[in-house]
C-alpha cells in the first residue's frame, strides 16, 4: 500500500443532496474524495456520476448508525489511500416533522441521535488517528439553525412553528459535539466546525426551499479546505459565524 500523496478526504450520506455536492466541489478541487453511503447501489452511482469528469472519486458502504460498518469503512480507508485529512459528517434524519416535544416517542428520539450524533461523534473518534499522524485535519458538521439554542428561544424566530424535537435536540448536541472536540484538539492543527448550509432542495428540505444543494455545499467546502490557523470551534453560515 502506498499513501495517497492528495488531501484524502471522507463525506458521509455523499450519495444525494447536500453530501454530493459537497463531494463534487472537493473532487473538483483536486481532493481525493471518498463517498460514504448506506445504500451500496446509490453510493456506486453517485461515484460513477462524479468519475465522468476524471476526478479522483471513490466510494465505500458506510452506514452511521452501526460501528461495525464505520470500522469497516475506515479500515478500507486505511489499507487502500493510507490517510484521511477531511471528514464530512454530513449523513442525517429529520422523521419527526409533524411531532411536538410533548408527542415525542422514544423510539423516534433514539433513532435521530443514533444517525445525528452518535454517527459523526464514532466517525470523528475513529478518523482522529488517521488526521493526527500528518498534523493536519479538518472536521466539517452539517448542523442547522433549528438546533441553536438562540433560537430555540427567540419566539420571534422565522421557525418558532417549527416542531422537529428530536432534529433540534440532535443538531444541538452535534454543536456542543463540535465545541468539545475543538477545544480537545486545539494546537493539534484539526480544525473542527458546524455549519447550518440553510433551507435546502433536497429530500429532507422539499421542493419549497429556496437553495440549490450546490449553494449549499459553499460554506461546507470552505471549512473543509481551511487553511492552517483557520477558525476552530466555531457555528457558520454564509462564512459568517452565526450564534449557538
Amino acid at each position: 500500500m502506498k499513501p495517497s500523496k492528495q488531501r484524502v478526504a471522507l463525506v458521509t450520506g455523499a450519495n444525494r443532496g447536500i453530501g454530493f455536492a459537497v463531494a463534487e466541489r472537493l473532487a473538483q478541487s483536486e481532493y481525493t474524495v471518498i463517498l460514504g453511503a448506506r445504500d451500496e447501489d446509490k453510493g456506486a452511482q453517485a461515484r460513477s456520476a462524479l468519475e465522468v469528469h476524471g476526478r479522483d472519486v471513490h466510494d465505500v458502504p458506510l452506514d452511521v448508525t452501526e460501528a461495525t460498518s464505520i470500522q469497516a469503512a475506515l479500515g478500507k480507508i486505511k489499507d487502500v489511500f493510507g490517510r484521511l485529512d477531511v471528514l464530512v459528517n454530513n449523513a442525517g434524519i429529520q422523521i419527526d416533522g409533524e411531532t411536538t416535544i410533548l408527542e415525542l416517542a422514544q423510539v423516534t428520539l433514539q433513532n435521530t441521535l443514533e444517525t445525528n450524533v452518535y454517527g459523526p461523534l464514532l466517525l470523528s473518534q475513529a478518523c482522529i488517528p488517521f488526521m493526527k499522524a500528518n498534523g493536519y485535519g479538518r472536521i466539517v458538521n452539517i448542523s442547522s439553525t433549528l438546533g441553536a439554542l438562540s433560537d430555540i428561544a427567540n419566539p420571534e424566530s422565522p421557525y418558532t412553528g417549527v416542531d422537529s424535537p428530536a432534529y433540534r435536540m440532535s443538531k444541538t448536541l452535534l454543536n456542543a459535539m463540535t465545541v468539545l472536540l475543538a477545544k480537545e484538539l486545539r494546537g493539534s492543527n484539526i480544525l473542527v466546525n458546524s455549519v447550518c448550509p440553510g433551507w435546502v432542495r433536497t429530500d429532507m428540505g422539499g421542493p419549497r426551499a429556496p437553495l440549490s444543494a450546490e449553494a449549499a455545499a459553499e460554506t461546507p467546502v470552505w471549512l473543509a479546505t481551511l487553511p492552517d490557523g483557520g477558525p476552530t470551534g466555531g457555528f457558520f453560515r454564509d462564512r459568517q459565524p452565526i450564534p449557538w
